[in-house]
């Protein structure tokens, strides 16, 4: 019997991952082949597939729209596809495993070999992007975290020339610097790999260092990320019609001196117009030296956190650094507060408004409390990567208001570093800090207005299973109908809202839609075969409830594939049930899957049948 592996996996790791699985199993079974299906849902990897497991398969199917290791099954042959394309298209993916024509990972395709589906060119950016800011975070961490903990001993304890210099504090500092200093050829680095593979990987850390040494900073590692995994992408492509027989000679020698010299050839030529543009920004701020507060404050602040340690930021800082050595403390207290702000905006969100971040970020967010008190700006970095757009005005405005708060008030700051570690030296301490908090707290306001609540993840180690549910406690015939009147997404919402609401299910309406709308902000709930599956855990909900709408003529749902739906479960939990919701959609996922059991709901004459539809196990 032929052996077939499968990983699902979608980036809210919750209804699509276990369909996606379960239409794998079925097919499996229908085609007669042994499948063992590893799911990336919210819970965490579960089933994983061993090395041992591996070795012993004929193929594997990776239908996933999240990053996960591949590497594992290089020289295997594996088909890649969307986690869309494991739920609709299981028994076609299984037959190209079985009739061979799959691409072998490593390798050269095999003959036949078909593309069943590809993913958005918008989350594959994304996938690439957040796989750099994974491996950049770590770093950002370490090295902040030392570095602060250096000016313990006083903010200039690293400089030989100075009377508080410390040798410990020294070897601290160093470590630290190099830490921060590897953060963008790390990030660069992955953004290619994600790309291009181990290739792009190489390359991505020459071109990063070469983004920090010409002061590209983070968006040149940005830039330097992506154009180098392309690229390297392209002289893979190129070059596979070279003989097998050159094969190291093309990945020694050939791929990695051509990539890395035209990469690096771009970042030295960009270089110079960068350093051309900070020096235009740096001469722009001497001018508002003694313009209107408000406007400076905006400038200055504007730039120190639009790109975080970038060359934007250091042209501000630089000036305020400049300045310093004519006297002149007024400017560089704007410029220092503008700087701490980002991460303590990163900081305080994570502390009081927790449903924005996932678990990891959460804790990554809370270290920004070390990191902004000690004027280290690079923590709020991958915060701001993830979702630039709304992040970085959010953190712009931050640091404005603090940077004007403080030109107001007049506040002097005669170091050029060191956050509060530097107060006893700050004429007006007290005043200052307040300047930053108060824009700190502003900017935290606004990232929870502008950033969706994030699906939670569970720390359960317990396998989810139709057994851990009980569908009479979850269903009510009370709501349920099977005559839903709306037409389109917004009112069909607010038709089993009020099904929720009329039956005691919910306390406050408008609290749960609130809940509910954030979740779609994230990605539609509308998982295919015309079935919508909106869910939410607050604390507007009175009693766990799954309710039940079905429409004989179908309602607008914005479905992936444009069809209309006419099934739809919305799932009510409280803030109180934990997992529930998550256990809830998994179980309902692998039912779902199964044509009989949907035909059999939508023909149901009556609610009480749709009732006893849902309460069959099996």
């Amino acid at each position: 019997m032929k052996k077939i592996l499968a990983v699902t996996g979608c980036p809210t790791g919750i209804a699509h991952t276990y369909m996606a699985q379960e239409s794998l199993e079925v097919a499996a079974k229908e085609l007669g082949v042994e499948i063992k299906v590893e799911t990336n849902g919210a819970i965490g990897a579960e089933n994983e597939l061993t090395a041992a497991d591996i070795n012993s398969a004929d193929a594997i199917i990776v239908a996933c729209d999240k990053t996960v290791d591949m590497d594992r099954f290089n020289g295997k042959p594996v088909l890649e596809v969307s986690v869309t394309d494991g739920i609709n298209k299981a028994k076609e993916l299984i037959q190209l495993c079985l009739d061979g024509k799959v691409p072998v990972r490593g390798g050269a395709k095999q003959s036949g070999a078909v593309e069943v589906g590809k993913q958005s060119v918008g989350h594959t950016i994304y996938k690439h992007l957040m796989n750099g800011v994974s491996h950049m975070l770590p770093l950002v961490v370490a090295g902040g975290v030392l570095t602060a903990i250096s000016f313990l001993w006083g903010i200039y304890s690293f400089d030989p020339t100075s009377s508080q210099y410390n040798e410990i504090a020294a070897s601290i500092k160093e470590i630290g610097g190099v830490a921060m200093g590897l953060m963008v050829p790390i990030f660069t680095a992955f953004i290619a790999q994600s790309i291009a593979g181990r290739p792009g990987m190489i390359t991505g850390f020459v071109t990063g260092m070469l983004a920090n040494s010409t002061g590209g900073g983070f968006l040149g590692g940005i830039l330097g990320g992506f154009a180098t995994g392309y690229f390297v992408l392209f002289l893979v492509k190129s070059m596979r019609k070279m003989p097998r027989s050159l094969e190291g000679l093309k990945s020694i020698f050939i791929l990695p001196i051509v990539s890395v010299f035209v990469m690096g050839a771009m970042m030295l030529l960009l270089g110079e117009p960068i350093s051309a543009l900070n020096q235009a920004m740096m001469d722009f701020l001497k001018g508002l030296q003694d313009s209107n507060p408000f406007i400076l404050g905006i400038v200055v602040g504007c730039m120190s956190a639009f790109d975080m340690g970038g060359p934007v930021n250091k042209a501000a800082y630089v000036t305020g650094t400049a300045l310093l050595a004519e006297g002149n403390f007024y400017f560089m207290a704007g410029v220092s507060a503008a700087c701490i702000t980002p991460p303590l905006v990163i900081a305080i969100a994570a502390t009081f408004f927790k449903d924005r971040f996932t678990s990891e970020d959460r804790t990554a967010g809370l270290i920004n409390y070390i990191l902004g008190c000690t004027h280290i700006t690079e923590g709020a970095i991958p915060f701001a990567a993830k979702n630039p757009l709304k992040v970085l005005p959010v953190l712009m405005i931050a640091s404005s208001i603090s940077a004007v708060l403080t030109y107001m008030m007049k506040v002097q700051v005669p170091a050029p570093h060191g956050g509060f570690l530097i107060l006893g030296i700050v004429n007006e301490p007290f005043i200052w800090v307040g300047c930053i908090l108060i824009g700190s707290v502003v900017g935290a306001v606004l990232y929870r207005f502008v950033t969706p609540k994030v699906e939670q993840e569970t720390t359960i180690t317990e396998t989810i299973s139709e057994n851990t549910i009980d569908f009479e406690e979850l269903f009510d015939q009370n709501t349920i109908t099977i005559d839903l009147k709306s037409t389109n997404k917004n009112d069909v919402i607010d038709e089993m809202i009020a099904l929720l609401d009329e039956n005691g299910m919910i306390s406050n309406k408008e609290e749960f839609k609130v809940a509910i709308l954030e979740r779609e902000a994230q990605a539609s709930t509308a998982v295919g075969s015309g079935i919508a599956i909106p869910h939410a855990r607050t604390n507007a909900v009175k009693k766990a409830n799954v309710a039940v709408g079905i429409s004989k003529n179908g309602f607008d749902y914005d479905a992936p594939d444009g069809e209309k739906c006419n099934l739809i479960f919305m799932i009510a939990a409280k803030e109180t049930d934990g997992n529930l919701h998550l256990q809830t959609l998994a179980n309902l996922s692998k039912k779902l899957i199964h044509e009989e059991f949907i035909d059999a709901l939508r023909n149901c004459p009556n609610e009480k049948e749709v009732l006893t539809v849902l309460s069959t196990r099996g």
